[in-house]
């Protein structure tokens, strides 16, 4: 621990941001760079509390105390080895990832928890500017040649510890740029890619080949993947969108979030979109149908496009300002959050399902009809009943579908393996993250799910120990988490 009365005597800060008026004139990261001897304090308030439940919170097991304990004595270079140790990618967690660890930090029982978040993306952030971040290639090759299918968290932590035992690792995408959601999905204002080009230039240092335009099972046949690696390891996530399927849904003006978001993340890396297939929100009354991260991130996209109002719909109910008598701590706490893009304007309605739209002579939409639902649980089950005369209708010029994804895309790659999938619709895998297939690896939002960055990175890590097993019989690789 830092500073033994440090829990006591101070209070935690909130990050610094760059003001609204600001930062919505431009695509740039909100956050500021936190102040050194500020976030030095914070780090001061992680206490000996003798069982540190942010480990359990951390997918990835992060040595929390340790390095917070470190950037309070100033030893920075000792808690980047500490966050590198357990972490590809702190960079990008310490900006995209929600803090598991700090809802479970024991801190928080009766109190504000320490700000965990904060400390790991000043670490990394210290490591890139001192130097300390280089290449790590292998001493020795193996040999073996692997093949990552996608290039998003889980393949690229795949990869990267694949390397790292000595593989030759290839990871393609089948997009244009390497990234998957971190380059598409995730808005510049939250992570600039910058971010993400200065990671893959030291993978590619490392040794690991990248390939784009690949989209397998499509343009390269997997029976050629199968024929020219040793094994595969598929993490191309859950990219299939969850759809509204009300009376209108065929109107022009209604899109999937990651069909909007994908378009000016492209613009924002200069390519040429023309202004017929662009998406915009400019000048236009918009509703965001879906209250998580990805609608949140729409909502930002928004603001900067120039949108005239915004609604952001959640068909739940508003979450309460702290911890419900049934969401006791360590549990994730289910209370209220409030995003940056928030901050910058919106209205959030609560409790509201969408019934239809409708449109004008032209095809696009201009009205959306909705109603106010309340939950129930009938037989353990949770459902959502209309409330009646509570009907309400809102203008609208374009309308943003973020409500999720239902699992990985079935036609293609999966379906030419043959690879068995679960109840859900996900990859089926085994103990050693290996699918119904010999040789042919899952890990990420494939095999899970939608979920977090933090679980992604964790088993593109877990995945690659069992890859190397399976190519050696043994492993240097760091163990899974239990």
């Amino acid at each position: 621990m830092g500073k033994v009365t440090g829990f006591l005597e101070i209070q935690r800060k909130k990050w610094p941001t760059r003001p609204v008026v600001e930062r919505l004139r431009d695509w740039k990261e909100i956050y500021l760079a936190y102040p050194v001897e500020d976030l030095k304090k914070q780090a001061a308030r992680c206490m000996d509390c003798g069982i540190p439940f942010c480990h359990q919170g951390c997918p990835l097991g992060n040595i929390i105390p340790d390095w917070n304990d470190l950037v309070y004595k100033d030893r920075w270079r000792d808690a980047s080895e500490r966050l590198h140790a357990t972490n590809n990618f702190p960079e990008w967690t310490g900006r995209l990832c929600p803090a598991p660890c700090e809802g479970s930090c024991v801190l928080g029982i009766n109190d504000d928890a320490v700000t965990i978040k904060a400390v790991e993306e000043r670490i990394s952030e210290r490591a890139f500017d001192e130097g300390w971040v280089v290449p790590e290639p292998p001493a020795v090759r193996t040999g073996k040649k692997v093949a990552v299918v996608g290039s998003g968290p889980a393949g690229l932590a795949a990869a990267q510890q694949l390397n790292r035992a000595g593989h030759v690792v290839t990871v393609l995408e089948r997009a244009d740029r390497i990234g998957g959601l971190l380059r598409y999905g995730i808005p510049e204002f939250k992570m600039e890619k910058r971010i993400l080009e200065r990671r893959l230039a030291i993978m590619e240092k490392e040794g690991i080949a990248f390939r784009t335009n690949c989209h397998v099972g499509v343009t390269v046949p997997v029976a050629a993947l199968r024929g020219e690696f040793d094994a595969l390891v598929l993490a191309g996530g859950a990219c299939e969108p969850r759809d509204l399927r009300v009376p209108g849904r065929e109107l022009r003006g209604i899109h999937f979030a990651m069909e909007y978001l994908t378009l000016q993340n492209k613009r924002c890396e200069g390519d040429a979109i023309p202004d017929e297939r662009f998406i915009t929100a400019q000048g236009k009354r918009v509703v965001i149908i879906g209250g998580g991260d990805t609608g949140a991130d729409c909502l930002g996209t928004v603001h900067r496009q120039g949108a005239v109002s915004v609604h952001q719909f959640e068909l739940l109910p508003r979450p309460p300002d702290t911890r419900a008598p049934d969401n006791p701590w360590p549990q994730w706490p289910n209370i209220l959050r409030v995003s940056g893009a928030h901050e910058e304007g919106g209205e959030r309605v609560y409790s509201v399902s969408t019934e239809r739209f409708t449109g004008d002579a032209e095809g696009r939409v201009r009205r959306l009809h909705a109603v106010q639902v309340e939950m129930v649980r009938e037989g353990g089950r949770l459902d959502f009943k209309r409330v009646p005369g509570s009907e309400f209708t809102l203008e609208c010029e374009l309308v943003l579908l973020a409500m999720g994804f239902l699992g990985a895309e079935k036609p293609g790659m999966l379906a030419d393996l043959g690879v068995t999938l679960t109840e859900r619709g996900n990859v089926w895998r085994d103990a050693r993250w290996m699918t119904s297939v010999p040789g042919v690896f899952t890990c990420g939002d494939m095999q899970r799910g939608q979920s977090l960055i933090v679980w992604a990175i964790a088993e593109g890590r877990s995945a690659a120990r069992g890859v190397d097993l399976y190519l050696m019989g043994k492993s240097e690789l760091p163990a899974p988490l239990p």
